[in-house]
Order: C-alpha cells, then sequence, then structure tokens
C-alpha cells in the first residue's frame, strides 16, 4: 500500500505543484492522506485531457464515482491512485457525498456549454475547489468543514479559470460567466478566433474582482480555521499575486509567477499564515 500512496505523491508532484509543496509543510503521518485526496482530485480534474470525447469521459467518471461507493473493489485495488483514496476515505471518515459531488462537477469539463451565470460558476467552484480544501481539513485536524474552505475553494478556482482562459479558449470552452461577458459586448466567437475585444479586459477585471471578494472573506475567516488544517490553505497565498500578475498580461498569455517563487509564497505562507490571504 506504500507504493500507491508514494505513487500518488508523485503524481500530485507532476500535476499540481503547488498542493505537493504545501503538504510538505503538514504532518508527516497526514501526508499520505493528503496526496491520495490531491492525486484523485488531479486524475478527476484531467479526465477531458486523457478521454478526449465525452462519453468516454462520462464513463471514466463514472468509475470513479463507483469506486468511492465501493463497488470496484477488485479494480480499485490494482490502480495505486484509487487503492490510496480508499484507504484514506477509510481511515479519516471522508464524506464520501462531497467527493460524489466534486465528481458530479466535473462533468461540466467534457462539455463545450458555456458557464451561463457567474452564480454558476461559484456553485462549480464550491463543488471542485471548496470541497478539496473541505476534505483536506478533515485529513488534517479531524474537523467538520470550516467556512474558509468555501471561500478559500471559489477564490482559488476563479483564479484557476483566468489562468487558464487561454486552453479554455483553445479548446471552446467558456468559464468566464456569460452574463458577465454580454454586459461587457463580449461575443463568444471572437474569444474562440484568439481575439481580443474591447469589453475583454474589463470582463475578466471583474472576474478578478469577484475572487478577490472571496480572498477577503477567507481573510477574515481564518481565524476559526484549526492550526492543524493551515498546511491545507497554503496554496490560497498564490492567488492574490496570481491576480497581480494576472492584471499585467494580455488574457491570451498571461502572466504567470515563476514556479520558484510560488514555491517561496508558499514557504512564507507556512511560516507566517496571516500571509495566507494576505
Amino acid at each position: 500500500m506504500q507504493d500507491a500512496f508514494a505513487h500518488c505523491a508523485e503524481l500530485v508532484r507532476a500535476a499540481d505543484r503547488d498542493r505537493y509543496v504545501a503538504t510538505l509543510f503538514a504532518p508527516a503521518d497526514r501526508r499520505d492522506g493528503l496526496f491520495a485526496l490531491y492525486a484523485f482530485n488531479a486524475e478527476i480534474a484531467r479526465v477531458r485531457d486523457v478521454a478526449r470525447e465525452p462519453m468516454p469521459g462520462e464513463i471514466r467518471l463514472q468509475w470513479w464515482r463507483e469506486v468511492i461507493e465501493g463497488e470496484r473493489s477488485g479494480e480499485a485495488a490494482a490502480n495505486p491512485v484509487a487503492a490510496a483514496l480508499l484507504v484514506t476515505i477509510q481511515r479519516y471518515n471522508l464524506a464520501v457525498q462531497l467527493l460524489g459531488t466534486l465528481i458530479e462537477a466535473r462533468r461540466f469539463d467534457l462539455y463545450d456549454e458555456p458557464m451561463a451565470r457567474l452564480s454558476d460558476l461559484e456553485i462549480y467552484a464550491r463543488e471542485t475547489g471548496s470541497a478539496v480544501f473541505a476534505l483536506a481539513t478533515q485529513i488534517l485536524a479531524g474537523a467538520s468543514p470550516p467556512s474558509a474552505a468555501g471561500s478559500a475553494g471559489i477564490a482559488y478556482a476563479i483564479t484557476g479559470v483566468l489562468r487558464a482562459f487561454p486552453l479554455h479558449a483553445q479548446r471552446g470552452q467558456l468559464f468566464v460567466p456569460m452574463e458577465i461577458l454580454s454586459q461587457h459586448g463580449v461575443n463568444p466567437q471572437d474569444i474562440f478566433a484568439g481575439r481580443s475585444p474591447s469589453g475583454l479586459n474589463a470582463a475578466l477585471a471583474e472576474l478578478r474582482n469577484v475572487a478577490r471578494q472571496h480572498l477577503v472573506e477567507t481573510r477574515q475567516s481564518l481565524a476559526s480555521l484549526p492550526p492543524d488544517a493551515l498546511a491545507a490553505f497554503l496554496p490560497v497565498a498564490l492567488v492574490g499575486p496570481s491576480l497581480r500578475y494576472l492584471e499585467q498580461g494580455d488574457a491570451f498569455s498571461p502572466t504567470e509567477i515563476s514556479p520558484w517563487r510560488r514555491q517561496w509564497l508558499i514557504w512564507r505562507a507556512a511560516r507566517n499564515p496571516a500571509r495566507i490571504a494576505g
């Protein structure tokens, strides 16, 4: 079983470097559980990339749902991420319903239907990003999901949407809500063609402000977070700086924080938790 957890750690190191670095600041006896959770999250987040078509993607997501519900024990034992996740669910009594909601939310990724409203994006962000923070808190502190998980997950996920804007545009996907684009006179076909209409920067600035509002809420609720759970929230330290960097670049080639600086920001937040949502 330790080989399965080691596999998860390597997968997270490659696919979600920020959470890999943050996990190194967690208690050693809890890292395996975090790596299993984050590896699972990485697996379902990349289903569209692996499956390429909606139907194979649906099948993969359904397989994961059946795994967490205990219906694929034989197959799960042969999959290191699934095997490690099932042990983690049992060890920390993780909420299977929350994992199921996370899987269901990822069905949106498989299709090219645009995100209609800001409220839809916030629900998606809560069911994906916030769920991961809540489950990680349970692994680290055995606590029920704190309010910080909700706001942190939304801020973190929206920032991820903004960073991935060029990739989504290339695919013909729209995570930036249509209601925001419409308010600024942006035609989605211009985005898909790689053009930057006059209202696009204003639309993306509005979405950045939404992320900042949730970051403020995170800052206000961090005081109630169990100290043992802080390692789960260290990646949030990248949200503020990422939003500032995104202001400086073009929508189709956003300015990114260098890997070494991302690692330094996480290290700094680990030394001073007040910087997590600073």
